[in-house]
């Protein structure tokens, strides 16, 4: 009887000795991608540090996305600090919904 348990308890060892799990896949495709507003993001943010060389972006907040027929409009507000003072600016990019060709950049400053 015991040599019986001592071959099965062999035989387990050995088939799950073998038995290697797939690695779990914790990322979906969609956070490899990132949201879909990514691309207008770093766009903003290029666009206003170009326009505001001497602030630094400190914060970045998606609001919204304004989707019409032909155009859409994506909508952030870009914490700013230059020397001393902060500021926000809201950065609205209207753009072509087939081709993505961006059609005008807004910038508006806030102080909240």
């Amino acid at each position: 009887m015991k040599i019986l348990i001592s071959i099965q308890l062999l035989f387990c060892l050995f088939s799950f000795g073998e038995f290697t799990p797939l690695e779990p896949n914790n990322t979906t495709n969609s956070e490899q991608e990132g949201p879909s507003y990514a691309k207008w993001g770093k766009i903003a943010m290029k666009e206003t540090k170009e326009k505001y060389t001497h602030a630094d972006i400190i914060d970045y907040l998606h609001i919204s996305r304004e989707k019409g027929m032909e155009y859409s409009t994506e909508r952030f507000k870009l914490w700013l600090k230059k020397d001393n003072k902060e500021f926000g600016v809201f950065v609205d990019i209207k753009f072509n919904n087939e081709t993505e060709q961006i059609i005008s950049i807004k910038y508006r400053e806030t102080t909240r």
